[in-house]
């Protein structure tokens, strides 16, 4: 049966239907027990996980943080489960009823439901087996309550011979993180989108409104605040495509690799038909890679997604820090531009403001530069045929994901959208500026400006006033010049303004100090 796609869906939530079992459930503190390889083990029996999870919760109480913070990861999961079962039904190693119910499962994990039984910590050991485990645990209990046998009764639709066929965690786990990615990079990309358009927009807005630009923090040459915006909303477009470009290289998977990428315990045709099934059920253009044994150890495509983001972040960090810049003060700062009030900025000093969108933001970049440093040193740091740190991988970028959607959101919302430029700031400063001078160059000559910046400077006279009382040109040449559409390069600096010849101009100047 036809499923539709996942590709930039957000998860939902759905109830999970009791069909078959008790439906009052097990008593309150009531255990069932479970046995591995190791053992045996009393699990609650009101949890859909087993054994293997317990054992997990046991060996990394590290974050506090589950595995189900991460939605798009639970969903990948599922998916992959679920074209796991298609797969092995079609080549007839599944019986049909058993790849029914899996696939029943699964479909309500996509839709919300199960989510807070993956509760293995999101740092663990094991390259992500845990993880795998976590899932088959749940989809197993879950299809035997719903085929009315009690929860750990594997005779009738077990964990690993059933939900696990055909797999392994070292092929399960990286697909289901790279089409975790995937999810998260559309709702990305989305929100990513909406915050350029937003700085596009101002850039419309401020258009006509010259100001100084600045080099190094020192007045360079005059601007538009629009052709400022624009540049930001230029900077994100920019990222926005080097974002995409990602997809595609987290669109090879290495389902039927199963252990090292020699494909053991996985039949014939299976490694065909289950990247068929996942790309049907996802809509996600899956193919699978051409050596699995190396695609199984490598974990360049993480590295290349983490500095992708980190690029990102930084990239929008930088404008974050121009805006607070722009909007220092509000009397003894460069206060350009008002951001939005959005809370008051101090305990102790009355009035006081802060821009703590930007400083959020700044926030998050820091923490994706970090996120990517960890992401380098565990790649570089697997051995043989497995990179056993795949969970912190994951980790970090699903992190750093999650953080800039949500801080590209709350900067357009909470700011951007709700900035406005101080006209009479920006004006005042363009009267008394001597970043004009540059404009006059190509007319009076290098050294000429630099004599007249130098007495506007000491002497705090316009620039234009020095031009005509000097002798260079006339006011009207003065005015032509120094309009604000050449001032800020709307039109060419030089372009139909005839160029004194220097004989004459000296001849003026001179003149003129007579």
């Amino acid at each position: 049966m036809k499923r539709a796609n996942d590709a930039g869906k957000p998860a939902t939530t759905a109830p999970v239907t009791i069909i078959g079992g008790d439906p009052a459930g097990p008593p309150e503190g009531a255990t069932r027990s479970d046995r591995d390889s190791l053992g045996a083990l009393e699990v609650p029996a009101d949890v859909y996980w087993g054994i293997h999870t317990a054992r997990a919760l046991e060996n990394f109480p590290i974050t506090r943080r589950p595995i189900s913070v991460y939605p798009d990861l639970i969903r990948a999961i599922a998916r992959v489960k679920q074209a796991a079962a298609r797969a092995n039904r079609e080549i007839g190693v599944l019986e049909a009823e058993k790849a029914d119910i899996i696939e029943q499962v699964c479909e309500e994990i996509v839709a919300g439901a199960l989510h807070e039984q993956f509760v293995v910590g999101v740092i663990q050991g094991g390259a992500g087996t845990s993880t795998n485990m976590n899932a088959n645990e749940v989809i197993a209990n879950r299809g035997l309550e719903i085929m009315g046998f009690g929860r750990g009764d594997y005779s009738h639709l077990h964990p690993l011979d059933d939900v696990n066929r055909s797999q392994s965690t070292n092929d399960v786990y990286p697909t289901a993180v790279k089409l975790s990615l995937i999810f998260g990079i559309h709702r990305l990309l989305e929100e990513h989108r909406l915050l350029a358009d937003s700085f596009g927009r101002k850039g419309e807005e401020f258009a006509g409104i010259v100001k100084v630009g600045r080099t190094q923090l020192q007045d360079a040459v005059p601007m538009t605040l629009g052709q400022e915006f624009t540049g930001f909303s230029n900077t994100l477009i920019e990222d926005h495509d080097r974002l995409r470009e990602t997809i595609p290289l987290l669109s090879e998977i290495n389902m039927g690799a199963t252990a090292i990428g020699t494909g053991i315990t996985s039949p014939p045709h299976y490694t065909e038909a289950v990247c068929r099934h996942l790309a049907e059920l996802t809509g996600i253009d899956t193919v699978t890679a051409k050596d699995l044994i190396e695609a199984t150890s490598d974990t360049g495509v993480f590295m290349t997604v983490s500095g992708t983001l980190k690029r990102a972040a930084v990239k929008l960090s930088k404008i974050c820090n121009d805006l607070r810049l722009l909007s220092s003060g509000p009397q003894s700062g460069l206060g350009e531009i008002f951001l939005p009030a959005r809370q008051a900025g101090s305990s102790i000093m009355p009035g006081k403001v802060n821009p703590v969108i930007p400083e959020v933001v700044n926030q998050i970049a820091f923490s994706i530069v970090g996120a990517d440093a960890t992401v380098t040193a565990a790649a570089e740091a697997g051995q043989l045929q497995l990179n056993a740190f795949e969970p912190v991988i994951a980790h970090s970028i699903l992190q750093s994901l999650a953080w800039l959607t949500n801080g590209c959101r709350t900067l357009r919302v909470n700011c951007v959208d709700g900035i406005t430029p101080n006209v009479q700031r920006l004006a005042a400063e363009m009267e008394t500026s001597v970043s004009v001078v540059t404009a006059l160059t190509p007319y009076i000559g290098y050294a000429a400006s630099a004599s007249l910046a130098h007495t506007a400077l000491t002497t705090s006279a316009s620039i234009a006033d020095l031009v005509v009382e000097n002798g260079y040109m006339s006011q009207e040449e003065v005015r032509r010049v120094l309009s604000p559409e050449r001032l800020s390069g709307l039109v060419p600096t030089t372009s139909a303004i005839p160029i004194i010849p220097r004989r004459d101009l000296d001849g003026r100047a001179e003149r003129t100090r007579e």
